[in-house]
């Protein structure tokens, strides 16, 4: 476990510095706009953007560090320790600046360590690792795609916030699915060969879901409102894949009421947290400068 643990740490703080690069060159694509108009064309600015390109490379560092993180553990383990990405943040934002971190921030990170905390020491809580079952995957899947559509579709009829949170939700899932994907594909390459992998579906869909998520990730940055969106996102995703390491890799949920008391708790305080440093003026300005 420590391994996983420690490569999901470093995977934290690389998607954080690429949030950081990515949220600031989304709003200055769109000049500050957030109405449904300003998504046109926006991925095309994007990707003549150097900061943007800069974000992209730290962020494709951040998903290697967690497909190692994934081949030494569950997404049930992986998934939550990524929500320390925004403590993270606030740590960049605050970094040769002089300032000290807000008492929000300071809240936020200690929600955010006391939910962790809860789910890693209490037995039972985190679901032992299973084998995978590829029809129950399919299943997962064959639930979230019209998920995302119907809530993607809803996010053009909203503005601000709403808009931004519901984008958020959907880029959160296709996260969560990316992992589990992540998880599958390395096992493809470590076991069956390079060969095997690329005549099997998870590479494809892995390929798939990391690219839907990158767009609408963009989206929902564009969309203007950063806490409604990176609360969103990021409760999402861990919520998504512990779900899912209980489906469809054969694991067994919390059987103890002690156990089911941990995840409950974990979920108030992990979602307290990410409210609370969303909402920082220190996390929105640390993007900015580490832009």
């Amino acid at each position: 476990m420590a391994w996983s643990v420690g490569f999901s740490l470093v995977a934290a703080f690389l998607f954080a510095a690429a949030a950081a690069l990515q949220y600031r060159a989304a709003r200055r694509a769109v000049h500050g706009v957030s109405d449904a108009s300003a998504a046109h064309g926006l991925l095309r600015r994007l990707v003549r953007d150097p900061v943007w390109l800069t974000g992209w490379a730290v962020n494709l560092a951040g998903f290697c560090a967690q497909a190692v993180a994934l081949h030494f553990g569950s997404t049930a383990i992986v998934q939550p320790l990524l929500v320390t990405q925004l403590v993270f943040t606030i740590a960049l934002g605050t970094v040769g600046t002089g300032r000290r971190p807000a008492r929000l921030d300071l809240f936020g990170g200690i929600a955010v360590s006391a939910g962790l905390a809860v789910l890693f020491t209490v037995p039972g809580a985190i679901p032992p690792e299973g084998e995978p079952s590829r029809p129950r995957i399919f299943l997962a899947g064959l639930i979230a795609a019209p998920l995302i559509a119907v809530l993607s579709r809803a996010a053009w009829l909203r503005a601000g916030p709403v808009r931004a949170a519901l984008l958020g939700v959907c880029a959160g899932l296709c996260f969560a699915a990316t992992a589990v994907l992540i998880k599958l594909t390395t096992a493809d390459l470590v076991h069956r060969g390079v060969a095997a992998t690329a005549v099997d579906w998870p590479g494809y869909a892995l390929a798939g879901s990391t690219l839907l998520g990158l767009v609408i990730e963009q989206r929902a940055f564009a969309a203007g409102s950063l806490p409604a969106a990176m609360t969103a996102m990021t409760m999402t995703n861990p919520i998504a894949s512990y779900l899912v390491a209980v489906l469809a890799f054969e694991t067994l949920p919390p059987r103890t009421a002690a156990a089911f008391a941990a995840v409950s708790v974990s979920v108030v305080f992990l979602t307290g947290g990410v409210a609370l440093l969303s909402r920082s003026a220190h996390a929105a300005r640390g993007r900015e400068a580490t832009a």
